[in-house]
């Protein structure tokens, strides 16, 4: 959802119509409702190669039904399948935004119905000719410093003293297709990282389902818009969600990523210093330690943030000018991949 907020706020300026359609998970519609951008549910979704499969077209119907009333001239996603089926029972053409190597079945299910696919520059897959790669991550569309300026008042949310610090851990639930078989930071990972940090930082916990009883005291209580201030006045992420370790990034907030999972834009970010990568539990614990021994941590990845930024595109302008332009927009950058300089 935060990948298009901004672009529909901007495009509705200029006089653009969207009918969105959004899936009931986690707090989409929390989020969309708190933005206030009407949208239209298509329901839970589905578990088991069945289930997800069976749905896939049943939400395609939903949504080829409300376009045969809206009548739209494109359609947009982030790797929708749902989307991408939807415009080929329309006869329109999909543009589909994505960053996620590893989601094998969207891709076998999206790909072939899609006119154009935009990846980050460092997507470590090759789509094909219906592949554009853009200088900059999705986390840019709601995180660019254009786009977004820390509430400070996040502090009080919190009950943080002004001369406390904090640090974030992130556990997911892993029963997304793509997690099938990955792992992250082991339960006694878990628990040691606990113990350590509390005795210098307020901890706090953001998981999705059940923490164990030992942990669940430290489990953050915020609005799901609130997430991103959180992220910007940590002092430290460790966690498992790769979405919130890119957030981090483009925050200049220092991030342990643990998964066995790896995309493109995490290495190139992990090469800029800005996120420490570790395929399970083995070293992490040692690293946390390490980058807490540095002076003005925070202060030293701020540093390294505005350099990243300084290469990087604004990822939402980027976005309005490729869409409002389309198909020209295409061939423009096609024949100059440089023009996205443009919206730096």
């Amino acid at each position: 959802m935060h990948y298009f907020r901004n672009f529909i706020s901007e495009m509705k300026k200029r006089g653009h119509q969207f009918f969105i359609t959004a899936r009931d998970k986690d707090c989409v519609f929390q989020l969309l409702d708190f933005y206030n951008i009407p949208y239209t549910s298509r329901g839970k979704g589905a578990k088991g190669l069945a289930g997800k499969l069976f749905y896939i077209f049943k939400a395609a119907m939903i949504l080829f039904r409300a376009a045969q009333k809206f009548k739209p001239d494109l359609f947009l996603s982030f790797a929708s399948p749902y989307a991408a089926h939807a415009a080929f029972l329309s006869r329109k053409p999909h543009i589909a935004f994505d960053d996620t190597e590893h989601a094998k079945f969207e891709h076998l299910m999206y790909v072939p119905f899609t006119q154009t696919i935009l990846t980050p520059q460092p997507f470590l897959k090759n789509m094909g000719p219906k592949q554009l790669r853009f200088q900059g991550f999705m986390e840019l569309c709601s995180l660019h410093p254009k786009r977004f300026s820390p509430d400070k008042k996040i502090l009080e949310t919190l009950n943080v003293k002004s001369a406390e610090e904090y640090v974030l851990l992130r556990f997911v639930s892993w029963d997304a297709s793509h997690d099938l078989g990955h792992s992250g930071i082991s339960l006694h990972l878990k628990m040691q990282l606990v113990a350590e940090l509390k005795k210098r930082f307020r901890v706090f916990i953001s998981a999705e389902g059940n923490l164990p009883p030992e942990l669940e005291p430290y489990r953050i209580k915020i609005k799901p818009h609130q997430m991103h201030n959180v992220l910007a006045a940590a002092s430290l992420f460790i966690g498992e969600g790769a979405t919130m370790a890119s957030e981090c990034a483009m925050l200049g907030t220092p991030a342990i990523y643990v998964n066995s999972l790896d995309a493109g834009t995490l290495q190139e970010q992990a090469n800029y210093n800005l996120i420490c990568s570790f395929r399970n539990s083995e070293g992490v614990f040692e690293k946390v330690k390490e980058l807490l021994a540095i002076p003005n941590l925070k202060n030293t990845w701020q540093q390294k943030r505005d350099k990243m930024l300084s290469q990087k595109i604004d990822v939402t302008a980027f976005m309005v000018w490729f869409v409002e332009n389309y198909p020209a927009s295409l061939n423009t950058l096609k024949a100059n991949p440089d023009y996205q300089y443009n919206f730096k």
